[in-house]
């Protein structure tokens, strides 16, 4: 039995640790910070036996996932994209508006987000690229071009519904593009046109974005009507195609105004600013212990606290101590993947692990930062932790990716990975 056991959480144990134990923190923190969604629904453990079923999916999903040998990866890479684009393309006309926003598909009654399949889809892309072309002295001249042109397909169409994930998932690109050790000139030639790319967005945003429809602080509305089914503007006439693609200007208008604001009672204002506000109160009213799990004050005040700005519950329940420990694991999840990339012999395998890893920490990092004012509020959960829906079943199953990879990528024997091979590490050794 316990043999069976132990086969049945195969791979790196470190990161199943990990895995773990930002599980159980989300369970306490999402049954604590749900609060306004029991006061709606009436049913005191319906939110927090949801979330539980949702992660027991996401956690059978990891173990699937684990068993897939990570050489098929490759032969999903067209698939994902394929699929991406076109459920990109759909959402932008059949998709549910939420918070003027139409990034929710429904299949089946499923509801997803297209840009979480396509995350993943360009992660896997990326790393065939980088794998397939690397040279001796770093990747060919041509790698970073056919990662342009496959992301100028993606990014743009995530781009005009959820400006944060597009941002957040070219930086990820980015970073693997570092790491896949792209010629520095072509870096630097990229990083001047983004900044003059993002500084015409942003002189276009401040000249023709419309701030007198007012959107609330990105990702509340979203969350809640997730939750209550209830869409914004539904009954509105149609949109041009213009509207339909600079719809958004308006809302990021508002949030660089928001952000680049110095007058405290603008800023702070707790009429307007409920999440700013009452998430602030949460950190400054912790201490180092924090008040306790289930003690939290500011979750019957904070919107989306269960999603948005449940790092801030964090703390005001966990204390500082809490808080750090949260982001450690993050930090442990990445320099494990880390290890792991460094073993293997093949780099397809390693560019994957580091890519997903990056793209779980990137978010977890930004996430934080929203909470304790240092970054604009976009609305970004905090994976693996925020309640969710087919979102955390995406992230276990790159859980069980980088499980997979752990447990039947080729590992280097120059590198000393032989010797730390577990026996369930060694059942496919041509990854």
């Amino acid at each position: 039995m316990e043999k069976k056991f132990t086969n049945l959480f195969k791979g790196d144990k470190v990161i199943w640790m990990v895995f773990f134990f930002l599980c159980v923190v989300s369970v306490i923190e999402v049954y604590s910070a749900s609060s306004m969604l029991t006061y709606k629904s009436g049913n005191y453990l319906y939110p927090v036996i949801y979330h539980t079923a949702i992660l027991l999916v996401g956690v059978f999903c990891a173990i699937v996932t684990l068993n897939i040998p990570c050489r098929f990866f490759k032969i999903a890479t067209p698939l994902a994209l394929i699929l991406s684009l076109v459920t990109l393309i759909a959402v932008f006309f059949i998709g549910h508006k939420e918070n003027d926003a139409a990034r929710w598909i429904g299949i089946f009654g499923i509801k997803f987000q297209p840009s979480e399949i396509a995350k993943g889809a360009l992660i896997l892309a990326t790393a065939q690229i980088l794998s397939a072309l690397q040279r001796e002295k770093g990747a060919d001249k041509n790698a970073m071009p056919y990662i342009l042109w496959i992301c100028a397909f993606i990014i743009p169409l995530i781009f005009i519904e959820n400006f944060s994930t597009a941002a957040l998932l070219s930086f990820v690109i980015f970073l693997m593009m570092v790491i896949g050790r792209v010629p520095w000139q072509q870096l630097g030639k990229l990083v001047s046109a983004v900044i003059i790319a993002g500084v015409l967005a942003v002189m276009l945003i401040m000249n023709f974005g419309d701030t007198s429809q007012k959107n609330d602080e990105e990702g509340t509305q979203t969350e809640m009507a997730a939750n209550t089914g209830k869409t914004d503007k539904d009954s509105k006439e149609e949109k041009s195609l213009a509207q339909k693609v600079f719809h958004r200007l308006g809302a990021w208008k508002m949030r660089i105004e928001d952000f680049t604001n110095k007058d405290p009672q603008k800023k702070y204002d707790l009429k307007n600013k409920p999440q700013r506000v009452h998430g602030n109160i949460a950190i400054g009213t912790s201490s180092l212990l924090g008040k306790g799990p289930g003690n939290s004050v500011e979750r019957d005040f904070l919107p989306a606290a269960h999603c948005d700005f449940i790092y801030a519950i964090i703390i005001e329940e966990m204390g500082l101590i809490g808080g750090i420990a949260v982001a450690a694991l993050y930090i442990i999840l990445l320099f494990r993947t880390a290890r792991i990339a460094r073993r293997c012999e093949n780099n397809f395998p390693a560019f994957l692990a580091i890519g997903i890893a990056l793209l779980l920490v990137v978010q977890a990092c930004f996430n934080m930062y929203v909470a304790v004012d240092l970054a604009p509020i976009t609305g970004q959960p905090l994976p693996l932790i925020s309640k969710g829906g087919t979102s955390s079943i995406i992230n276990c199953i790159y859980i069980g990716v980088l499980l997979s990879i752990s447990r039947t990528a080729k590992v280097a024997k120059d590198k000393g990975g032989e010797e730390e091979l577990k026996p369930e590490m060694q059942v496919v050794n041509n990854g």
